[in-house]
């Protein structure tokens, strides 16, 4: 179980920009760590185009953004030109990532219990501690609410 307060998982996933990234190259910098269920679908796209939208205040913020979803890289590129994505898109086909910032496990879809993506973000802070974890995500209202997180974690710092 993600806890707040606690170290984030380490991580390496490739990612739509190439090559690969790590969550250390991040050290110094919030991070903002958004798990979705599949590129072009009706959700997964709000979501994107919502963080895609608030990208400029979230940098002004010393804030990146990163999706991640099973989806391949070519499946990320192309939902990351349709939409105009500026941000990286992060293949984690194994799903240890998921597993391990709790975003994949029983759900329910049409009336079937199911395994598969929870929708989730977590906000990672500049220690790479976990600041923010909202396990369970609907998509409206919820980009308003991870940047006004950022805000607030960068005015205690």
């Amino acid at each position: 179980m993600l806890e707040e307060g606690k170290k984030a998982p380490a991580f390496t996933l490739e990612s739509s920009d190439g090559g690969k990234v790590k969550l250390g190259d991040y050290a110094g910098k919030i991070v903002v760590l958004y798990f979705y269920p599949r590129d072009n679908t009706p959700g997964c796209t709000v979501e994107a185009e919502g963080f895609r939208d608030a990208v400029p205040a979230l940098t002004k913020l010393g804030a990146i953004v990163l999706g991640v979803s099973k989806d391949s890289i070519a499946s990320h590129c192309k939902f990351r030109d349709k939409f105009k994505l500026n941000f990286p898109l992060l293949t984690d086909a194994d799903g240890k990532v998921m597993e391990a910032y709790g975003a994949w496990g029983d759900k329910v879809m049409y009336g079937k219990k199911m395994k598969g993506i929870i929708r989730s973000t977590v906000v990672i802070d500049k220690d790479g501690k976990v600041a923010k974890h909202w396990p369970k995500v609907s998509v409206k209202g919820h980009v308003d609410a991870v940047v006004d997180e950022v805000k607030a974690l960068k005015s205690k710092k």
